[in-house]
């Protein structure tokens, strides 16, 4: 039962619907969810085998991993600061922005800059979202990417 380690089965993402988003990240956080959906290594040290149900929010400046079990039943919530991340989520979300313009103005070769720039966000933000996690949760870089796009999701205009 090796493929069943460590995964996430369902992602709740909880508090969204405060802010607004563009339509380039709903795209952005869609696709982090499906991706997530297909695809996931994520799972608490103290608990390797759960086939887990993550609650993802932000409360009180804190991002909180609520993780449950296949019942729903919570097994463990686990809180980071958000003040590591916030330099990077304002960096993305400028280069959101950046990139819709890009893509209005039809100019090809921004538009490859800016998703070049995009990338190593997205590396950044999951290099610091695993050393955050490190001890507690264990995840791969590629969950680890999509899980910050969702958190840029979830932080978008507070």
């Amino acid at each position: 039962m090796a493929d069943a380690k460590g995964r996430l089965t369902l992602i709740v993402l909880e508090g969204e619907a405060l802010h607004r988003l563009s339509a380039l990240q709903e795209a952005d956080r869609d696709q982090a969810v499906a991706d997530l959906r297909e695809d996931n290594s994520f799972y608490l040290t103290t608990h390797p085998d759960l086939q887990s149900i993550l609650h993802l929010s932000i409360q009180q400046g804190r991002l909180v991993f609520d993780i449950r079990d296949a019942e729903d039943n919570p097994v463990q919530a686990v809180m980071l600061a958000m003040g590591p991340f916030k330099m990077l989520i304002k960096d993305y979300q400028m280069l959101l922005d950046s990139y819709a313009q890009a893509v209005a103005e039809g100019r090809e070769a921004r538009i490859q800059a800016i998703d070049m720039g995009r990338r190593g966000l997205h590396n950044e933000g999951a290099e610091l979202m695993v050393e955050r996690l490190a001890g507690k949760v264990e995840i791969d870089f590629p969950t680890a990417r999509r899980l910050f796009t969702l958190v840029c999701a979830l932080h978008q205009k507070l």
